[in-house]
C-alpha cells in the first residue's frame, strides 16, 4: 500500500492519571493483575507524522524536541516501534518521518510513552487509510505496551488484567486538577518488584469510585482516590506525601499519586479553586529551592 507523497497528519497524545490503582495478584508470566480506573487529562504531547516516498534502508525517521531522562536511542522509542510495526504488518510502501514535541513529563506515571505510541498507531491508520477499528488497533497496541489499548480508547475507563481489559465508564464531566511531578524519576519495574502483596493492609474501593463517577460526585470521587503503589514509591520518596499535603492544604478535595509515580494530582471542586491553588503552588515552588525542578500544571479531565 502506498499513499500520496508528503501527506502529513498532526495528532495530540493526552496524559492519563489513575483515579484508583489496585494490584490483585501476580501472574505466572511475571506481570501483575490490576484493577484501575484511568482518566485522560488535558496535558498533551504533540506528534507530526509525514508519509514520504520510501527511502531504501530508512523506513522510519524519528526526532524529538528534547532528550528523555533514560536517553534511549530513537529505535527503542515506542513511537518508532509502532511506526515500524504498522509499516511491516500492513505492507506500507512509504517511509514515515515523525517529530514528537514532548510536553508530558517522562518516567512520571502518566503513560506519556504509551500515549505517544497509541497516537502513532491512530495517525498511521488515518494517514494510510487502513480502516482499522479501535479494537484492531488495540490488538496491535498491546504487543507494544500494556497501557497502549487504554491510550487508544482514552476517556474514563475501568481497566483490568495487565491494563488491557477495558470497560468504558460514563464520561467524567470536566473536572479541574493540579498535576505535580517532582524532579525525580521512578522505575515502574522497580516499584512492582518491591510491592509486597501480602503486606498490603488496604485495597482501593473500586466499586465506590465507579459509582461516584456515575453520579458525577467530585467529593465522593476524591474520598475514594487510592493507589497501592504508593506503599512503595511514597515510602522511598517522602516528597510524594509532601506534595499530597500541599495540594490538600491548598483546597484539593483529594490527592493521589498516579501510576507508579512520582507524579501527584489534586482534584478540585471547581476551576476557580484549582486556579487559586495553582498560583499558590507556583509561589511555593519559587520560594523553596528544593522544588526548583518540579513540574506543575493546571489541567482538567478530557475524553479524547
Amino acid at each position: 500500500m502506498s499513499i500520496i507523497p508528503e501527506n502529513t497528519i498532526k495528532i495530540k497524545a493526552p496524559a492519563k492519571i489513575n483515579l484508583s490503582l489496585d494490584v490483585t495478584g501476580r501472574r505466572n508470566d511475571g506481570y501483575h493483575n490490576l484493577e484501575m480506573v484511568m482518566q485522560a487529562i488535558s496535558v498533551y504531547d504533540e506528534l507530526e507524522i509525514s508519509a514520504t516516498p520510501e527511502i531504501t534502508g530508512i523506513p522510519v525517521t524519528f526526532n524529538m524536541d528534547k532528550e528523555l531522562p533514560d536517553k534511549i536511542p530513537p529505535q527503542k522509542n515506542l513511537v518508532y516501534k509502532a511506526a515500524l510495526l504498522m509499516k511491516g504488518k500492513y505492507n506500507i510502501k512509504n517511509s514515515f518521518n515523525i517529530f514528537l514535541k514532548k510536553n508530558i513529563p517522562a518516567a512520571a506515571g502518566l503513560a506519556g510513552g504509551s500515549s505517544d505510541c497509541a497516537a502513532t498507531l491512530i495517525a498511521i491508520n488515518r494517514l494510510c487509510r487502513l480502516g482499522l477499528t479501535d479494537e484492531e488497533l488495540c490488538r496491535t497496541g498491546v504487543t507494544l505496551g500494556a497501557d497502549v489499548p487504554y491510550c487508544i480508547k482514552k476517556g474514563t475507563m475501568l481497566c483490568k488484567g495487565t491494563g488491557d481489559i477495558l470497560s468504558p465508564l460514563p464520561p467524567l464531566k470536566e473536572t479541574w486538577l493540579i498535576l505535580v511531578k517532582p524532579g525525580i524519576s521512578v522505575s515502574t519495574a522497580h516499584v512492582y518488584k518491591n510491592l509486597d502483596l501480602k503486606k498490603l493492609t488496604y485495597h482501593p474501593d473500586t466499586a465506590g469510585i465507579v459509582d461516584a463517577i456515575k453520579n458525577n460526585n467530585i467529593k465522593s470521587i476524591a474520598s475514594c482516590l487510592s493507589n497501592v503503589l504508593e506503599t512503595v514509591t511514597a515510602k522511598e520518596y517522602p516528597v510524594i506525601n509532601e506534595i499530597k499535603k500541599l495540594l490538600s492544604d491548598n483546597g484539593a478535595a483529594g490527592s493521589l499519586m498516579s501510576g507508579s509515580g512520582p507524579s501527584v494530582f489534586g482534584i478540585f471542586e471547581n476551576k476557580e479553586m484549582a486556579e487559586s491553588a495553582f498560583h499558590k503552588m507556583q509561589h511555593y515552588k519559587q520560594k523553596n529551592p528544593e522544588y526548583k525542578e518540579t513540574y506543575i500544571a493546571l489541567c482538567h479531565t478530557v475524553q479524547s
